[in-house]
């Protein structure tokens, strides 16, 4: 302010051509004689800065585009803008709609945004096996367990397909038991076919601490199937970070508020799972629905299935209901998990034993101590046939 007073001063004394006071003072002459129309016009005050904000919005959106906008995210509120812009577009494809970081903007605007606490960047994941077409990998987990309002325990199962994102299954359990699941489990299959693998955590019903490879009676009902059990490691659900994603989105839209009875709580899982499946976009699928991806496996549940046949130069043997086996006059423990199954024992190139069930290794045993010197799942390199 006193420097463009100074500068009127100089002006209204007349004593310096306008050229030469505007080069004193380092502005334009244009500037210069804005500074004399705004002091005749309004006196010192004219000098004070003024806003340079529009007078108009120019590209303020019509009521047209925001009211749907915002009805909406009203009716969704877990969606943001991408997502929304999605389902608008498939719904109105002759409408022109804004960008997402115009609609995001809007959205804070009116108070439909609420922050959210930044989140550690996790570490990075060992490599499971990434599914190339539908049915290559499905996840399984439970979400976790709530009372409805009638006071009883709602744990829900939920099955995804991993490369489609498709809810396979939404169904509340009473407990986390194989007994429990295995229905829902057959329901799928026989709906869906079977994957080639299913990724779960290490926990009951899909682990055992005990025992070779974790094996647990769920996880030897998917080795029959010729379902690898592809596990995360311990304490890494962000390993499976789309199902983690997914139930996030189930307690927000189906879970809360929770139902007055565990019958009506399904209901609402159901509804919900055929709204994710066909209704909502996902930024992954190129904005479309799981529905327009996934499709059925060809491979075929067996209510039975079939017996299986190890190759000539494996030594079957029977595993006991305790779960150990007998070999060279010794009693070797595997799991109870596989009692009443025939495993097979084989001699590798490298002059070890090999304990295999169907088409997966198991271990290796150390002939001389009875020990299984090693444990973990692998497909065999020498399958046998079913």
């Amino acid at each position: 302010m006193d420097a463009r007073l100074c500068f009127v001063a100089a002006y209204l004394r007349d004593d310096v051509a306008m050229s030469l006071l505007c080069l004193r003072h380092g502005i334009s002459r244009k500037t210069g004689y804005k500074w004399i129309s705004r002091y005749r016009a309004l006196g010192a005050a004219g000098l004070q800065d003024r806003s340079s904000a529009p007078l108009t919005m120019r590209h303020a959106l019509p009521g047209c585009v925001t009211a749907p906008i915002l009805a909406l995210r009203r009716a969704r509120p877990s969606w943001g803008p991408r997502k929304l812009l999605a389902r608008l577009s498939q719904d109105h494809p002759d409408m022109v709609w804004p960008a997402a970081s115009t609609v995001g903007d809007l959205l804070t605007r009116e108070g439909l945004v609420t922050p959210r606490r930044a989140r550690r960047e996790a570490a990075p994941c060992q490599a499971l096996m990434e599914p190339l077409a539908p049915n290559d990998s499905w996840s399984a987990d439970f979400k976790g367990w709530f009372r409805t309002g009638d006071g009883i325990r709602c744990e829900p199962l939920t099955v995804t397909d991993n490369f489609s994102r498709y809810l396979l299954v939404s169904h509340a359990v009473a407990r986390p038991t194989f007994a429990e699941i295995k229905p829902l489990f057959v329901r799928a299959f026989r709906e869906h076919g079977l994957p080639v693998s299913l990724r779960t955590d290490n926990g009951s019903p899909f682990a055992a601490r005990r025992g070779l490879a974790g094996l647990s009676r769920f996880s030897v009902w998917l080795l029959k199937l010729n379902i690898w059990p592809d596990r995360i490691a311990p304490g890494r659900p962000d390993q499976n970070g789309r199902h983690e994603r997914m139930h996030r989105t189930l307690n927000q839209e189906a879970a809360t508020p929770r139902c007055a009875t565990l019958a009506a709580q399904q209901l609402r899982l159901d509804a919900w799972r055929l709204d994710f499946n066909t209704q909502r976009p996902h930024e992954a699928l190129g904005q479309r629905c799981p529905a327009a991806v996934y499709e059925p496996s060809r491979r075929a549940y067996r209510e039975a299935p079939a017996g299986w046949d190890y190759p000539c130069d494996h030594h079957p043997r029977r595993v006991s209901r305790d779960g150990y086996i007998e070999w060279q006059d010794q009693r070797i423990y595997l799991s109870e998990a596989l009692g009443g199954e025939h495993v097979a024992i084989s001699r590798r190139d490298d002059e070890q034993w090999q304990v295999s069930f169907q088409a997966f290794d198991l271990a290796v045993l150390d002939a001389e101590s009875g020990t299984l010197r090693r444990s973990g799942l692998a497909r065999s390199s020498q399958p046998g046939t079913s």
